[in-house]
C-alpha cells in the first residue's frame, strides 16, 4: 500500500513507503530540499524537525529558508553554536537551557564565571569558526537512561533533572561534529544555513526563573538569513535604545521613579495628560460599544480570593496588606478586577434577555513583581488595565467576541497599530470544566477570527486552566512583537461564585465569562506607544499639542487671545514669552516633538493671522485664527495622526 503526503496547496504525492520531510522536499526538487530546515505538520503550528517520519494522510507545509518561519530553526540552531563555542573555549562550563525569543536567542551557562565584554566578543569569533565548519545536525533517539548517565558522567547535573522531569522513555539529542546537545529540535540541516550570527548582551539568570535556586549565566545572541539583515537588525535596536521610553519620559518630564515607592511610577503633570487622554479616549469607546463603567474596591478580605482560586494560584504575586486575624483571615490589594465584577454580577437577578452584560473598569491594581524584573513602566508593580469583562450566554459568545475583536481593530488602528499576530491558545491538560464546553468556546473563538478572516496560530495546549484564550501581539517601529489584547474564556468564576441567568424555560444557566483587554496595562502601553512613535505623540495624545511664540511683549495681547480661545475649545496650549532666540525656541519645542508652534510677529498681529510650523519643520503662513482652531479641534476630536494642514494623510 503506498503512503500518500498532501502538500500545503492541495497536491497529493504518493511514496512506497512513508518517508521523512526532508525526502518529500527532495521529490519536488533538489532546490528546495538544499534549502528545507522544517515543517509543519496537519493542523500543528508548532514546527517539526524536516528529518520527521511523516504518516500516510498526512499534510505538511515544507519550510524553506525563504520562510520567515526559518528563523526560528537559524535561532535554536544557533544557540547551540553558542553553547558549544562556550564549552570549547571553557570545557568547564556545563550547560542548561538554549530557547528561541523574541528576534533572539539565549543560552544558560551553569558556571561561577562572570562573562566579559572581552569574552562574548572571542565567543562570538569562535561561533563564526564553527560555522565555516559547516557540520551535519544529525538527530539520534536515546534512552531515557542513557541520556541520563552521559550527562551525570559529564557533571551535567541541570541536564540530568531536565530528563528525569521530562519522565519519558527516550529522548531526542542533536550533534554537530564532537559536540551534542538535549534537545526536540527542529534544527537546520548543517550548520552552512545559518548566515550571520551576533552576541548581544550577558547577564545573571537563576535556574527555573527560581531565585531560590542557583544563579547562572545567561548569554543572548541573535542570527539571520544574510549579514545585512543582521546589520538591518542591529540598527534598528540601536535606534529603539535611543528611543528607550524610559531616556523619554526623563527627556519630555513625562513619568519619574523614586526607590521609596519601587516598581510605581509617578506622572508628572505633563505624563498625566496623556495618560487621562488615552482613558478619556478608552471611555468614549466604551459608550460606543456598549459597556458599562464601574468602580470597585481596592481592598478584600481573603475571602473572596479564596472563593476565586487565587490564593492557591496566584498568592505568590498579591499583597497582604493585613495580619491575618484569630479567624485566619487577611486582607489583600486587588491583583485583579474580575472578582469583583463578579460580586457586581451577583447582587442582581438576571434574565436571558439581560444579557450581555459588558462591565469595565479602571480600577489600580497591584502585583508583586520581583526587583530585578521591573522595567520602567512596562513592567511595574502598581498599574491599570483596560480591564472588562463580558458575561454573556452560550449562543452569544461568538458575536460577543466578534465584537470584541472589531473594537479592538478600531482602537488600534487609531494608534496605527495594523501589523498584529493572533495566537489561538487551546485546552491544556490540567483544564477544568467540561470538554464539550471548551470545545463550544475553543469553536467559538477561532470562528470569530475566520469570519472577520484574520489569520492565526494554534498554540495547543496554551490556554489558561479555566478556558481558552486569544492573544494579539502588535509589531513595533523597531520590528518588535508586545503582547497587548487578551479575550479569555473562562468557565470557573462563573461557577465558584455560583452565577446564574434565568432562561427561556424559566431555569437556572451559568453564564460564560470572557475577560477581555485592548490595550492592556495603560502604563506598559504608554512605554510601548511612546517608544513606537518615538515621542511624536498624536495632536489629540500630546501633552502640549500647541505652544505660541511670541517674538516680542508686542504679540503677548494677541497670545493671551489665541490661548483663550483654543481653551475654549479644551485645547491646552502655552505661552512661551522668553527672551530667547526664536531659533532656539523652536529647536527646543521640536525636540520635545510639540505638534503646533505658532509664531507671532507684528505681521500676524495686524492680520490677526497665524504662522503656523509643525514639528516637522513645514511652515504655514496667513492662517486664520478661528479657522485654524476649529479645523484642530476636528483633528483631535476624530484622533487623527496627521496634521490637517497636510495634503497626505501621514504621521507628522
Amino acid at each position: 500500500m503506498s503512503c500518500q503526503i498532501e502538500l500545503f496547496d492541495g497536491n497529493v504525492k504518493d511514496f512506497p513507503v512513508c518517508p521523512t520531510a526532508l525526502e518529500v522536499a527532495q521529490s519536488i526538487s533538489s532546490h528546495l530540499a538544499k534549502k528545507s530546515v522544517a515543517v509543519l505538520l496537519n493542523q500543528d503550528s508548532k514546527l517539526q524537525d524536516i528529518r520527521t517520519k511523516l504518516k500516510s494522510g498526512d499534510k505538511i507545509r515544507i519550510i524553506s529558508l525563504s520562510d520567515k518561519e526559518s528563523l526560528e530553526v537559524i535561532r535554536h540552531s544557533a544557540a547551540h553554536v553558542l553553547a558549544q563555542a562556550v564549552q570549547t573555549i571553557w570545557p568547564e562550563i556545563k550547560i542548561t537551557l538554549g530557547p528561541v525569543i523574541e528576534n533572539s536567542f539565549f543560552y544558560d551557562f551553569d558556571t561561577d564565571k562572570k562573562f566579559t565584554p572581552e569574552d562574548l566578543e572571542i565567543i562570538e569569533k569562535k561561533m563564526k569558526s564553527i560555522l565555516k565548519e559547516k557540520h551535519e545536525l544529525k538527530k539520534e533517539i536515546w534512552s531515557s537512561q542513557k541520556a541520563v548517565n552521559y550527562f551525570e558522567k559529564k557533571g551535567e547535573f541541570l541536564k540530568k533533572e531536565i530528563i528525569e522531569e521530562l519522565n519519558l522513555p527516550e529522548v531526542s539529542i542533536y550533534k554537530q561534529g564532537d559536540w551534542l546537545d538535549l534537545c526536540r529540535g527542529p534544527h537546520v540541516q548543517h550548520l552552512g544555513q545559518i548566515g550571520a550570527v551576533k552576541i548581544l548582551s550577558q547577564s545573571g539568570a537563576y535556574w527555573r526563573g527560581d531565585s531560590s535556586k542557583k544563579q547562572l549565566q545567561r548569554i543572548y545572541g541573535t542570527a539571520f538569513h544574510t549579514e545585512k539583515q543582521l546589520q538591518d537588525f542591529l540598527q534598528k535596536q540601536d535606534l529603539a535604545k535611543k528611543n528607550d521610553h524610559r531616556l523619554l519620559g526623563k527627556k519630555l518630564n513625562l513619568f519619574y521613579f523614586n526607590e521609596l515607592s519601587p516598581g510605581s511610577p509617578f506622572f508628572t503633570a505633563l505624563g498625566t495628560k496623556v495618560y487621562r487622554s488615552l482613558q478619556k479616549f478608552l471611555e468614549k469607546k466604551y459608550i460606543e460599544y456598549g459597556y458599562e463603567e464601574v468602580i470597585t474596591p481596592q481592598i478584600y478580605h481573603s475571602d473572596l480570593f479564596q472563593s476565586s482560586g487565587h490564593l492557591n494560584h496566584y498568592s505568590n504575586n498579591m499583597y497582604q496588606i493585613l495580619e491575618e486575624d484569630q479567624n485566619k483571615k487577611a486582607l489583600f490589594l486587588k491583583p485583579m478586577n474580575c472578582p469583583g465584577h463578579c460580586i457586581l454580577y451577583k447582587k442582581d437577578r438576571w434574565s436571558y434577555k439581560n444579557l450581555p452584560w459588558r462591565v469595565a473598569d479602571f480600577g489600580r491594581l497591584h502585583r508583586k513583581e520581583a526587583t530585578g524584573a521591573l522595567h520602567g513602566l512596562t513592567r511595574v508593580k502598581s498599574f491599570c488595565q483596560d480591564d472588562a469583562h463580558i458575561f454573556c450566554r452560550m449562543d452569544q459568545l461568538l458575536s460577543e467576541i466578534q465584537n470584541a475583536i472589531k473594537m479592538l481593530q478600531n482602537i488600534y488602528q487609531v494608534f496605527g497599530l495594523n501589523d498584529y499576530k493572533i495566537e489561538l491558545s487551546t485546552r491544556p491538560k490540567d483544564f477544568m470544566g467540561e470538554k464539550d464546553l471548551w470545545n463550544q468556546a475553543e469553536k467559538a473563538l477561532s470562528s470569530a477570527l475566520e469570519n472577520l478572516n484574520l489569520n492565526f496560530e494554534i498554540q495547543e495546549g496554551e490556554g489558561a486552566f479555566y478556558g481558552p484564550k486569544l492573544d494579539f501581539s502588535i509589531r513595533d517601529s523597531f520590528d518588535r512583537f508586545w503582547q497587548l489584547g487578551t479575550f479569555q474564556c473562562d468557565f470557573n468564576l462563573p461557577r465558584v461564585f455560583n452565577l446564574n441567568y434565568i432562561n427561556k424555560e424559566d431555569r437556572e444557566e451559568r453564564p460564560v465569562l470572557l475577560h477581555r483587554a485592548i490595550l492592556g496595562s495603560l502604563e506598559r502601553f504608554f512605554g510601548v506607544y511612546l517608544e513606537h512613535c518615538k515621542a511624536r505623540f498624536p495632536t489629540w495624545l500630546a501633552p502640549i499639542p500647541v505652544v505660541i511664540l511670541p517674538l516680542t511683549n508686542k504679540e503677548l495681547d494677541f497670545s493671551l487671545k489665541i490661548k483663550k480661545t483654543l481653551e475654549q475649545k479644551e485645547i491646552f496650549c502655552k505661552i512661551d514669552g522668553r527672551n530667547e532666540k526664536l531659533s532656539y525656541k523652536i529647536r527646543e519645542y521640536q525636540n520635545q516633538q510639540i505638534p503646533y508652534m505658532l509664531i507671532l510677529g507684528q505681521k500676524e498681529v495686524l492680520s490677526q493671522s497665524l504662522s503656523v510650523r509643525l514639528r516637522t519643520g513645514e511652515l504655514f503662513s496667513g492662517q486664520k485664527l478661528e479657522e485654524f482652531v476649529k479645523k484642530l479641534a476636528q483633528e483631535i476630536l476624530s484622533y487623527k495622526r496627521s496634521s490637517f494642514l497636510l495634503k497626505q494623510d501621514k504621521s507628522y
